[in-house]
């Protein structure tokens, strides 16, 4: 299955679909990611439409609604969680000033520290 990202005019996502594999592939077979661009256009009459891969073998990361496709570094980017986190170019993956000492604990952006999170 093919996974195709649409669009808005800011490249934020605002919808993930999944296609069958024989509207990407080319008389070749070979995938061809302007065949499925092509379907989706025919079959919604409109949007701006970017593949994406699942597992994340290309594109960084798997789109979701809200991420953005940065045409630069040709990748989907999560929001941003924190404004004190940095976005890491090789991962495009959001990294907070400090690394998490151990799961349980949360971020606390007002003393930009990591806090052991109450369980019940």
């Amino acid at each position: 299955m093919a996974h195709f990202a649409e669009l808005n005019l800011d490249n934020e996502v605002i919808n993930v679909v999944v296609i069958n594999n024989s509207e990407i592939t080319d008389t070749n077979g070979r995938e061809n990611e302007n065949l499925g661009i092509q379907f989706l256009q025919t079959l919604h009459r409109h949007g701006r439409w970017k593949q994406t891969s699942y597992n994340g073998n290309f594109r960084k990361n798997y789109a979701g609604d809200g991420y953005k496709y940065d045409q630069e570094r040709d990748a989907f980017i999560p929001p941003q969680p924190y404004l004190s986190w940095t976005l890491d170019e090789n991962t495009c993956q959001w990294q907070p000033p400090q690394p998490c000492p151990e799961p349980g604990y949360g971020w606390d952006e007002t003393t930009q520290t990591w806090i052991k999170l109450i369980s019940t």
